[in-house]
């Protein structure tokens, strides 16, 4: 595989969609879906009409014939949801039935098909490390389309190189559920084994390269060095990136307006990494005209960039949030906020504010009932239960968490989705999107240039604009 100089982020939950992945590897760079809470989107995108028929194309194509027939029937409404609430899958916990690992499977394989279909370009997915329960089932859809790479963050994925050897070969894969509250010497494992799927011998697959995405020197070392299998190269993330940002490092101090500070000590040691004689590509504050050169220059691949694709044409977010996020970065009336508590995951997450903020002023109501950010805890009785720092304060205070650790917190599995037009209806009103972003964001006009709107080949263009770089 020749190595991309640029990589399109895999953003929010599909934000970084198979349309947005499709243009950006027919363009020849690296085009990336979002496998973050997939399976979630894909049952509203059936439930609202599967507009164009572009599901129903892909899921033709998914080995297990019956499980297709299932999930129509289940969730496909031809004429949508005339406004009525969306169906909803079960929680994942551990031990998911077979059938709630199929429809996420289905779901994996339908983003990343539509991701390649028509074209010999690469195209990856990623996963979000601290999301733990769907990760076997969403690889092995991934792989089961042909996906090119695998790229994962927010935690330590030590695990998912071994994973996706024994998914290639067809073997059970195995990984370690991390449980809060669990004593040293007892383990908790996540499992997926191919041969519960298929009624013969399972598929043998290619194995998809593997891309940590790091924010230290430190943890690309172990990851080189005691990772279970290859890891095949990093993505070296800064605190400017959207969505989440790894804490910084030492002790906690604050900005005026409330934002974590980051010092030396966040700065990533570049020629330490370049010793693991492994590819790396840089993140985070790469998304302007000169960045691929200076990375290039670095000893760098080249770039992941998100925020630039983010906005774009082709991207997840409605129409209706592009054009009012654009028109306010035109007019210099917006600003990015890495909040320090919205995200029940205690990592920080940026947030978009501007003037027409459609959730604005907005009580959000406390809810947990997509599940993806639970964390999985030991009960008292020993037992395995399963939390999340922005449910119902009395919820989770029963359930054993602290109440100071659901101060400001938000629901982002539902604000996610409402970002990309399937918002929750409750009470009948609908759930209000939270539109996360990195800090280039405020120089968007530059790719602008004029237009109220642009495409994705158009950030490309842009990123490959010096003679010296496109050549």
């Amino acid at each position: 595989m020749t190595l991309p100089r640029i990589i399109q982020g895999g953003m929010g939950i599909a934000v970084s969609n198979w349309q947005l992945a499709n243009t950006v590897s027919r363009s020849g760079q690296m085009g990336v879906v979002s496998g973050t809470a997939l399976d979630a989107a894909f049952v509203r995108r059936l439930q609202d009409g599967d507009s164009g028929g572009h599901l129903r194309r892909a899921m033709a194509h998914f080995p297990l014939t019956a499980v297709v027939a299932d999930a129509l029937r289940r969730y496909f409404l031809p004429d949508g949801r005339a406004g009525a609430k969306y169906k909803d899958l079960p929680m994942y916990r551990q031990g998911a039935s077979a059938e709630r690992e199929r429809l996420t499977m289905l779901a994996c394989f339908v983003e990343v098909f539509l991701a390649k279909e028509g074209h010999e370009g690469v195209v990856g997915i990623n996963l979000l490390t601290k999301i733990q329960l769907p990760t076997l089932a969403s690889l092995y859809g991934a792989m089961l389309a042909g996906v090119d790479a695998v790229l994962m963050g927010a935690g330590i994925p030590k695990e998912v190189p071994a994973a996706l050897d024994a998914l290639a070969e067809g073997r059970p894969a195995r990984m370690r559920l991390e449980v809060e509250g669990q004593d040293a010497d007892v383990t908790e494992q996540m499992r997926l084994d191919p041969a519960a799927h298929f009624p013969g011998t399972p598929p043998t697959l290619r194995r998809p390269l593997f891309l940590a995405i790091i924010a230290s020197s430190s943890l690309a070392i172990m990851l080189a060095r005691k990772a279970s299998g290859k890891v095949d190269g990093f993505i070296i993330e800064g605190p400017t990136a959207g969505g989440h940002n790894a804490p910084p490092r030492g002790e906690k101090t604050f900005n005026e307006r409330g934002e974590p500070l980051y010092g030396p000590r966040d700065v990533v040691d570049l020629d330490k990494v370049k010793e693991l004689n492994l590819p790396f590509w840089l993140a985070g504050g790469v998304g302007r005209r000169g960045s691929l050169k200076e990375a290039l220059a670095a000893g760098a691949a080249g770039i992941q960039v998100g925020t630039l694709f983010a906005f774009c044409d082709e991207s997840g977010f409605t129409t209706e949030i592009k054009a009012s996020v654009l028109s306010h970065v035109v007019s210099g009336e917006i600003e990015v906020f890495t909040d320090p508590v919205a995200s029940p995951t205690g990592f920080p997450f940026k947030v978009v504010r501007w003037p027409d903020d459609p959730a604005k002023g907005v009580e959000r109501e406390r809810v947990c009932d997509l599940g993806y950010l639970r964390t999985a805890y030991r009960t008292p009785e020993g037992k395995l239960g399963y939390r999340c720092a922005s449910e119902p304060v009395d919820a989770y205070v029963k359930k054993g968490g602290k109440v100071e650790d659901t101060e400001g917190r938000r629901c982002l599995c539902n604000a996610l989705l409402a970002n990309i037009g399937h918002g929750q209806v409750r009470d009948n009103d609908v759930e209000q999107p939270l539109i996360t972003s990195g800090d280039d964001l405020v120089q968007l006009g530059e790719v602008l240039g004029g237009r109220t709107h642009y495409s994705a080949v158009d950030v490309i263009r842009y990123l490959l604009a010096e003679a010296a770089v496109a050549g």
